[in-house]
């Protein structure tokens, strides 16, 4: 079954379900119905198209032996996790120290862009290690 048919079919039971009126009930069917023919639904699975060619192409980026094509997401990763290490293990060690040796500090990370990368790429993770599990991806 297409999403189109999927939603079409979901919005008619939610109409069932809500509307007891028959006659509203009918009214609002017509006019599902007539959404699906203006096009906006067509517009929704233009879109998911649009989304499952991102995910093929994610895909073979993925697959790709080159570490500058697959790499990404390992530098990213490494990124996140050089920027915590620094934020929490070498500045409180080291930026007192040069204070009291030389006289400067270090400078302090921005940690809210820094925590939505790495919370963005956690989910990723959980995500593929999911789908691993349900034995959806290799």
């Amino acid at each position: 079954m297409d999403p189109i048919t999927g939603l079409i079919n979901l919005g008619t039971q939610i109409i069932e379900k809500v509307i007891p009126d028959p006659a509203a009930k009918q009214a609002a069917q017509l006019q599902l119905l007539q959404l699906a023919q203006s096009g906006q639904l067509a517009q929704l699975q233009a879109d998911t198209g649009l989304a499952q060619g991102q995910l093929d192409v994610d895909k073979t980026e993925a697959a790709n032996p080159s570490f500058f094509v697959s790499g990404w997401r390992p530098f990213i990763g490494w990124i996140c996790g050089l920027g915590l290490a620094y934020t929490f293990i070498v500045r409180p060690i080291a930026s007192p120290l040069l204070q009291h040796a030389y006289g400067v500090g270090m400078e302090q990370l921005d940690m809210g862009t820094l925590l939505t990368l790495l919370l963005g790429m956690l989910g990723l993770g959980g995500m593929r290690t999911y789908e691993k599990v349900q034995g959806v991806s290799k």
